[in-house]
């Protein structure tokens, strides 16, 4: 039998290789930042999100949207979790955010998005699920109908970013590469240069349902 441990050190050097094996490192490896019960270790707006029976809800009738963070915050990681949409909705997950702002520039925003509905025929290809929002486009088609669990898996080793979605790579590359050039919605995001901050759902007044969601932290790198 392969040790775990020398298993999972050789899945993390695959990544800085690009060819990362996260997928195949167990859950037993992740801490839960969610416990199923409450919103402790969470920061923001708990009147709209709220933890109802094993799930983190985010439902505007309960105060509008607004953003919800983790206490924490983190650097390189691996980050799992599960969402389910209802139709037209539309969230993100900021990642190296501070608390205050707006994440999609002062951090980075990945969108999670019914991209599928006809209000959004018109989007701009960095706007789709699962893109770094102005900066990063992913592919479509892999999420599943609104009403049906998607997992998704986020790595982060600033500044490569890779996001598998149902088990298929939607988004690789680096997003200072990316951008050197300017940014693909001609605005200014300082804070693709952040290395780290708070991870957190980034309301738009929609329901969603998040749940299963953990994390494995990765060494710092030298870039």
């Amino acid at each position: 039998m392969i040790n775990k441990t020398l298993f999972c050190l050789a899945a993390l050097i695959c990544f800085g290789f690009g060819t990362t094996n996260a997928q195949e490192i167990p859950d037993t490896e992740f801490t839960p930042l969610f416990n199923g019960q409450n919103l402790d270790g969470w920061v923001g707006n708990k009147s709209a999100y709220r933890a109802e029976n094993g799930m983190i809800i985010v439902d505007p009738k309960g105060g509008g949207g607004g953003n919800l963070f983790t206490e924490k915050e983190y650097g390189n990681f691996i980050f799992r979790f599960e969402f389910l949409l209802t139709p037209g909705a539309n969230n993100g997950l900021g990642i190296h955010a501070p608390l205050e702002g707006d994440a999609a520039y002062v951090g980075k925003e990945l969108q999670i998005l019914d991209n599928e509905a006809e209000k959004y025929a018109n989007l701009e290809d960095y706007q789709f699920h699962g893109s770094v929002y102005g900066v990063m486009p992913a592919k479509r088609g892999y999420l599943k109908a609104p009403g049906e669990w998607n997992q998704q898996e986020v790595i982060v080793e600033h500044p490569r970013i890779k996001v598998i979605l149902n088990g298929t790579v939607i988004l690789e590359g680096d997003y200072l590469e990316a951008s050197k050039n300017g940014t693909m919605d001609q605005k200014d995001h300082p804070g693709l240069q952040r290395s780290s901050g708070h991870i957190g759902f980034l309301g738009h007044g929609d329901v969603l349902r998040f749940r299963n969601i953990r994390i494995k932290e990765l060494p710092l790198t030298n870039k």
